[in-house]
C-alpha cells in the first residue's frame, strides 16, 4: 500500500502542475457558463459537460501512463483507425441539415449519444504527423521536396475527408496544425511561400466551384451585419451574438442573470457562441478571462515543447498548440463578427461531449511529454549531489 501511494505522490511531483491547474480552472469556468445556458433549454449542458470532463481527464491520465514514444510507435494503427473512422462516418454517419443550406455528415450515432469523429482524429493527427516529422528530421530529409510534398499529402487526407463530410471548419483546423508543426520542424520558408501562392491562385476557383452557397453567404454576411435583411437572415447568429456581448459592457449583467441567455436569443450559444454568454453575463472582464486562460495554456504548452526530451515530444506539443490556438482565434473571431461563422468550437469551453473529451486527450499527450522530459532513452536524468 505504501508503495502504491508512493507512486501516486511521485506522479504528482513529476507532472506539470501549472498545466493541470490551468485545465482545472478552464473546466470550472466552462461548467459555470454552461450551467447558466441550461436555463434556456430542457437540456442540462452542465451535466453533459461534467461527464465529458471527467471522462476526458481519466483518458488523459491513462495516456500519461504510456511513454509517448511507445504510443507513436504504433502510428500506423492510429492512422489506419483514423481513416476508418472518418470513412465510416462519411458512409454511415448522421446528417445534419439546416434551412440555410448546411449539410454535414460528421457524427456517429452511438445510441446514447453522438460522436464527432474528426475531434478524435485531430488528436490522432498530433501523433501521426509528429511521428512523420520526427522520422524525417532524424534522417535529414525535412528539406527535401519529395518528403515535404508527402507531408502535405499526410495532412490532406483528413482535410479532404472533413470536406467530404461537409465539415470544412475542421479541415481548416487540420491545416493550421499542419502549418504549425511543419514550421517548428524546420520545413523551409520557400515551401510555405509556394503553398500560400498556390492558395491565392486557387482562391477564385474554390469560391466558384468548392464553396457551397451558404458558405459564400456567411463570408458576405459578416461584413454586412448592419443591413437589416442580413441581420435577420444569414447574419442572424452573429448579429445576436454581437448584441449579447455588447450588452454585458464591462462587468456584465451577472452570472445566471443574462436575459438574452435565458431567452436563448443566440442560436447554439452553448457551443459555437459560448463566448457571447460570457460577454453578456460577465462582460468585458469575463471575455478577457477566457482569452487570458487560453493564452496561458498556450504559453505552458510552448514551454513543454521547449523542454521536451526529443523532437517527437516537441512536435506533439506544437500540434496541440496549433489546435487550441486556431480554434480559439476562429471561434472568438466569428463571435466578434470579425470572421465568418465556420462551425468551430471554443476549446474546453463549448459544450460538446466528443469535442471536450478529445481535447483532454490532447492535454494528456502534452502532460505525457512533460512527465518524460528528464529522461533519455527511458532513463531518468538526476543531478549529482
Amino acid at each position: 500500500m505504501a508503495r502504491f501511494f508512493g507512486r501516486i505522490w511521485q506522479y504528482i511531483k513529476d507532472m506539470d502542475k501549472i498545466l493541470f491547474l490551468l485545465i482545472v480552472v478552464i473546466s470550472a469556468y466552462s461548467l459555470l457558463l454552461l450551467k447558466s445556458v441550461s436555463r434556456a433549454t430542457d437540456t442540462d449542458y452542465f451535466k453533459t459537460q461534467l461527464v465529458a470532463v471527467v471522462l476526458g481527464l481519466v483518458g488523459a491520465w491513462i495516456l500519461t501512463l504510456i511513454d509517448y514514444n511507445a504510443i507513436a510507435s504504433f502510428w500506423y494503427l492510429v492512422a489506419g483507425f483514423s481513416v476508418f473512422l472518418m470513412v465510416y462516418t462519411l458512409l454511415f454517419g448522421i446528417s445534419i441539415q439546416n434551412d440555410d443550406g448546411v449539410n454535414a455528415k460528421a457524427w456517429i450515432n452511438l445510441g446514447f449519444t453522438t460522436f464527432q469523429s474528426s475531434e478524435l482524429v485531430k488528436i490522432a493527427f498530433m501523433i501521426t504527423f509528429a511521428k512523420h516529422l520526427s522520422v524525417l528530421k532524424e534522417r535529414g530529409l525535412i528539406k527535401k521536396f519529395l518528403h515535404v510534398a508527402l507531408l502535405g499529402v499526410h495532412a490532406l487526407v483528413p482535410m479532404a475527408l472533413c470536406h467530404l463530410q461537409g465539415d470544412d471548419g475542421a479541415a481548416v483546423i487540420f491545416f493550421c496544425m499542419f502549418l504549425a508543426m511543419s514550421f517548428i520542424a524546420g520545413v523551409q520558408l520557400r515551401y510555405f511561400a509556394g503553398l500560400f501562392g498556390a492558395l491565392l491562385v486557387a482562391a477564385p476557383l474554390a469560391w466558384n466551384y468548392v464553396l457551397s452557397e451558404y458558405q459564400k453567404n456567411r463570408f458576405t454576411a459578416v461584413y454586412n451585419l448592419d443591413n437589416p435583411v442580413i441581420a435577420r437572415g444569414d447574419g442572424y447568429q452573429q448579429y445576436q451574438g454581437r448584441l449579447s456581448i455588447g450588452s454585458g459592457q464591462f462587468w456584465g449583467r451577472g452570472l445566471f442573470e443574462g436575459p438574452r441567455v435565458e431567452s436563448n436569443q443566440v442560436t447554439f450559444q452553448q457551443s459555437d457562441f459560448i463566448f457571447s454568454v460570457a460577454g453578456e453575463e460577465l462582460g468585458f472582464v469575463g471575455c478577457m478571462l477566457i482569452i487570458v486562460l487560453l493564452v496561458l495554456l498556450l504559453i505552458r504548452t510552448v514551454h513543454n515543447a521547449r523542454v521536451a526530451r526529443d523532437p517527437l515530444g516537441t512536435y506533439i506539443c506544437v500540434g496541440f498548440f496549433g489546435l487550441i490556438a486556431a480554434q480559439a482565434i476562429f471561434n472568438i473571431g466569428m463571435c466578434l463578427a470579425i470572421l465568418p461563422v465556420m462551425g468551430v468550437t471554443l476549446p474546453f469551453f463549448s459544450a460538446g461531449g466528443s469535442s471536450a473529451a478529445c481535447l483532454y486527450f490532447g492535454y494528456g499527450l502534452v502532460q505525457n511529454v512533460y512527465l518524460h522530459h528528464k529522461e533519455v532513452d527511458g532513463f531518468t536524468l538526476r543531478r549529482n549531489r
